[in-house]
């Protein structure tokens, strides 16, 4: 057997023994492990133990390479057979104290995978008698192992209720009064890890030993606990009607991907007509409230159904915009045309541009638009950022490419057209964005920005003024528990949120939509206001007092290119933070 895998010298394992002053260096020989003829269970597993404590490898890997060792070990044809061999080890092992669990599973998973390329072990018979024996000493609790090594050895040595019967009758002629039912006292043990709440190991013994009993309170009593895969498990076991009736647990929890995958799984849709589409609602209305409503359309695959439930599912969310959008294309009738209706709609539930004060906004594309966009923006104190990009839904896959920026002022908001600026003029981007960002007497308010600044880095590598920023405030920092993202904060300091919808649109398209642009600028536009409200900036007689300010300062970051600047510069200091009131903001 080779240990060098080890972390052990080839030739030998050596062992440091101190005896006070001297010290005695002992070896194990290799030959003990390729040749088990004359080594007994109690040695071979005191070998395997020292190898597992002198190894330097981790334990994850030195359980591997001890595993491997331990399949060649039965290779050699241990005496009185590999079979017999390992059973004795397994009744040995439990005074190996602490090593007994994780040794037992070593073995019998090797155990396990010999068996597997082994035509026939030779001493079956006589191992099944021996691990039978060992099982009914678990039970009894006068052998020390855990319950999954005593399922464990049903299944690796085949253990049948049969077998059982017949080593407790052998005992009972020898006047052993232990079992006067085989199949009671099972059942029993059994029921006694359905009371400790071991409800996959109770399956799995109840399934062994096709012990079925039409326990509907025990399916009921694993789904209460969410022992979903023990409570399938048993119900597979038990059957059709077991089956409906977790089905129907399942439909009246509301975990409908559950049913339904039971119901495909098992060819119960004439018992369910209707879970399947239920499910499929469900997964839709889930896409729905990420605002992932391209994800959604493909997934009801053109199911005229399922679409219109879409449709409702935009109106809902006062995303009218898409309503129009599907019923265009799907030529769906008997929908209200929404554009009245969603002024409504937005006006009594969500902040709109208006509110805000924002007069003007600009899209900005080319060379003369980005060159008034600058000094307007240089010319002012605070300034809110944002940006956004099409979302990606292919799994692995890198994200797109940031398309647009926004940089909101008091009163203008300008939308910069961030691909087509690349493309066309991107020195003079590089340069500009450079002066905004790195501008010392700007403030920049952004929500969680840092990771938008990640984003833009890796999109326009190549662009400087990306990798450096100055003067940024992240407004999400200053609160302690920021529930519900930007429109939760918007609705607890300004007394409405943001219409969320169209966070996940087609960014990339050209040219963006109205309530695009509008959505956009609302993003930016609304982190100037919450700045002013909590700081008590503004000019309205509902601030904050001066008791419930918070100290912004000490949350502006920095990251500058030289190290010795940044260390100078860059400061995020955390003082406990009032919390806000909820009053009139």
């Amino acid at each position: 057997m080779c240990l060098f895998e080890m972390g052990f010298e080839e030739k030998a394992i050596k062992l440091q023994v101190k005896e006070e002053k001297a010290c005695e260096t002992r070896k194990i020989c290799l030959h003990a492990f390729t040749d088990l003829t004359y080594v007994a269970p109690i040695v071979f597993l005191y070998l395997l133990k020292e190898c597992y404590v002198h190894g330097n490898l981790k334990a994850t890997k030195k359980f591997r390479v001890l595993q491997q060792q331990v399949h060649q070990v039965l290779c050699n044809s241990p005496q009185p057979g590999p079979a017999t061999f390992v059973a004795y080890c397994l009744y040995i092992l439990p005074i190996f104290g602490s090593y007994c669990e994780g040794f037992s599973h070593l073995i019998v998973s090797a155990f396990h995978r010999f068996l597997k390329t082994a035509a026939t072990t030779g001493d079956s018979l006589e191992a099944k008698i021996i691990a039978v024996r060992l099982f009914l000493d678990i039970v009894e609790g006068s052998i020390d192992h855990d319950e999954r090594i005593a399922v464990k050895i049903l299944e690796v040595f085949d253990i049948k209720l049969t077998d059982i019967e017949k080593v407790a009758s052998q005992s009972k002629a020898k006047n052993d009064g232990r079992f006067h039912s085989v199949k009671s006292f099972l059942e029993q043990y059994i029921f006694g890890f359905i009371e400790s709440e071991s409800y996959m190991t109770a399956v799995k013994l109840l399934e062994h030993f096709s012990i079925r009993q039409s326990w509907e309170s025990f399916l009921v009593k694993m789904i209460e606990k969410k022992q979903f895969r023990a409570a399938e498990k048993w119900a597979t076991f038990m059957g059709k009607p077991m089956l409906s009736m977790l089905v129907q647990q399942y439909v009246d929890r509301n975990k409908l991907k559950s049913a339904y995958l039971i119901v495909k799984k098992n060819n119960l849709q004439q018992e369910f007509p209707d879970v399947h589409h239920k499910y499929k609602e469900s997964a839709l209305k889930k896409l729905a409230e990420k605002a992932c409503w391209d994800v959604a359309e493909a997934k009801a695959n053109g199911d005229r159904q399922l679409v219109e439930y879409l449709v409702y599912l935009a109106m809902e969310a006062g995303y009218l915009e898409k309503v129009d959008e599907l019923c265009n294309r799907y030529s769906l009738e008997g929908f209200p045309k929404t554009q009245e209706h969603e002024a409504i709609f937005l006006q009594h539930c969500f902040l709109n541009v208006n509110e805000l004060g924002v007069e003007d906004i600009i899209w900005v594309d080319e060379l003369n638009g980005l060159g008034k966009a600058t000094c307007h923006i240089e010319g002012s104190k605070v300034v809110g950022l944002d940006c956004e990009w099409k979302p990606n839904y292919v799994k692995g896959s890198r994200p797109s490419k940031v398309s647009i920026m926004q940089i909101a002022s008091d009163k203008k908001v300008f939308i910069l057209d961030l691909i087509k600026l690349y493309n066309d003029v991107p020195d003079v981007l590089d340069s500009c964005l450079t002066h905004i960002l790195r501008s010392p007497i700007i403030l920049k308010l952004g929500y969680n920005f840092q990771c938008d600044v990640k984003q833009l880095a890796q999109s326009y590598g190549d662009l400087e003024c990306f990798k450096c920023y100055n003067m940024l405030l992240d407004i999400q920092n200053m609160f302690k528990d920021p529930r519900g993202g930007l429109s939760g904060l918007a609705e607890k300091i300004l007394g409405a949120g943001l219409n969320k919808t169209r966070r996940n649109s087609n960014w990339e398209q050209r040219p963006l939509s109205q309530n695009q642009l509008e959505y956009a600028a609302l993003d930016a536009a609304v982190l100037i206001q919450i700045f002013y409200r909590v700081c008590d900036h503004s000019h309205t007689a509902d601030a904050l007092d001066e008791h419930n300010k918070i100290k912004w300062k000490s949350y502006i970051v920095s990251h500058m290119d030289s190290p010795k600047k940044s260390r100078k510069e860059s400061r995020l200091r955390k003082e406990p933070e009032p919390e806000v009131k909820d009053s009139k903001a």
